[in-house]
């Protein structure tokens, strides 16, 4: 696994920026022709880091459209929410978090757009292997039916393989987007 994520980490980082931009723009178009933000209010996403996706566009949409826009935010071992505002500091990763703004829990948004290094069609996600997302996460794999929020995986389509192998402690999305296509 380690192999691999290097590898994705890799294909990921040497898509140039002029095609970055690009692509984030078609993510935005199937976000909403997949009508990914639908009877949402409170939006969580992350500003890319490492050669992760562009999320400019998606952010200024929800933006103007009213919605409320939060960042993550490393607590100990998960992550906590924050609403979006001007003023950032790295944490020790060196990813943009917003100071200033109260932490929320998951629970409370309505859709978490995440990172990922790596997707299959049957949608699992294979993160960075810090486990941040799925810690922050473990409840959703208790809930059944109605389950909010709803999460879904951002990639580039390079970004997919043909089988992850997920274990018990993976949360797994409700879809993949790409700039081609919706996973669903």
């Amino acid at each position: 696994m380690k192999e691999l994520r290097k590898e994705l980490r890799k294909i990921r980082r040497s898509i140039d920026l002029p095609s970055r931009k690009k692509l984030g723009r078609k993510l935005l178009y199937q976000c909403q022709k997949n009508a990914v933000f639908r009877n949402a209010k409170h939006i969580a996403i992350f500003l890319p880091n490492d050669g992760e996706i562009e999320t400019t566009d998606i952010i200024n949409f929800l933006l103007s459209q009213g919605y409320i826009v939060y960042l993550p935010k490393l607590a100990g071992e998960k992550l906590k929410f924050v609403k979006m505002g001007k003023f950032f500091r790295k944490n020790r990763f060196g990813i943009e978090e917003p100071i200033f703004s109260p932490l929320l829990g998951a629970h409370r948004m309505d859709v978490i757009l995440m990172p990922l290094v790596g997707f299959d069609k049957h949608k699992n996600r294979l993160g960075m292997g810090g486990g941040f997302y799925d810690k922050t996460l473990s409840f959703h794999n208790k809930l059944k039916k109605f389950r909010v929020p709803k999460l879904f995986g951002l990639a580039f389509d390079s970004q997919e393989v043909d089988r992850l192998n997920s274990q018990p402690w993976d949360v797994k999305v409700d879809g993949i987007v790409t700039p081609s296509r919706f996973i669903k």
